[in-house]
């Protein structure tokens, strides 16, 4: 039987994890749209990689007490890939699309970039906002959908050059990640790269240009700070489908998709 999956962040979770508030959202998908009443049992997961066998105490119209039975195993299995998507910012829909649907392919972090070619760029701190809501909402959705409790982090827009040469901008991808950055020129293929690493890397970085494709100095910048440059062969891609391409060969070749 399918479960009936709802979200909740650690903190609606009490401090001994014996119950758990749903947010008014989440409430009334179970009361109006499912139609859920007290002793209902549900599953709820806290978007960190857990998830909860729960029933349900009370619920009203904006918020549901629920009783914790037991910490269950997630509805699908992580990846054993960690793996950062740090793609150039897309036209709307584009990147909505890339946010879905490298959630759905178990991306554990995705990097809104600002690339000297992006199609757009952050205007004020409002819009930035709204749109870093709006991503979230979307890998939430996909997370749920997809049997994923852990659901991606998604960091506000970063410059690309300051990806690349500030330690203190991702410090995560600049230690110890294995780096690729995908690129329609001046690299290797995916096999020529990969077959040199010593063992399986257990963290990768994947960098995904936009729609016009990366600078000279952009990818020149990318393989003095330590990157490898990969390039796919085949067709051109559109930068939304080669960030989907991307993420899907890296979980097959590294990750849980075979």
């Amino acid at each position: 039987m399918t479960r009936r999956r709802f979200y909740a962040p650690p903190a609606a979770f009490a401090p001994d994890e014996r119950s758990v508030k749903l947010s008014a959202d989440e409430t009334r998908h179970a009361r109006d749209v499912l139609r859920l009443q007290s002793g209902d049992e549900i599953f709820v997961f806290d978007g960190a990689g857990r998830e909860f066998h729960c029933t349900i105490q009370t619920i009203h119209r904006d918020s549901a007490e629920l009783s914790v039975i037991a910490e269950v195993e997630p509805a699908r299995p992580e990846s054993s890939l960690n793996l950062t998507l740090a793609i150039a910012m897309l036209k709307g829909e584009k990147f909505d699309l890339v946010i879905q649907k490298s959630t759905e392919l178990g991306v554990n972090r995705i990097v809104p970039l600002v690339t000297e070619r992006a199609d757009i760029r952050p205007r004020d701190n409002e819009g930035a906002h709204k749109r870093l809501a709006r991503w979230q909402r979307i890998a939430l959705e996909a997370a749920k959908q997809t049997g994923r409790a852990y659901v991606p982090e998604i960091v506000a827009p970063l410059a690309f050059k300051l990806l690349l040469t500030s330690a203190a901008a991702d410090k995560k991808i600049l230690t110890t990640v294995t780096r690729l950055m995908f690129s329609e020129r001046d690299g290797k293929s995916l096999s020529e790269v990969t077959n040199n690493f010593a063992g399986q890397p257990a963290e990768i970085a994947a960098l995904v240009g936009p729609e016009g494709g990366w600078t000279d100095e952009e990818i020149g910048m990318a393989r003095e700070g330590g990157w490898d440059i990969v390039t796919l062969r085949g067709r051109t891609l559109r930068a939304e489908t080669a960030a989907i391409a991307v993420v899907t060969l890296l979980q097959h070749r590294f990750g849980d998709l075979v």
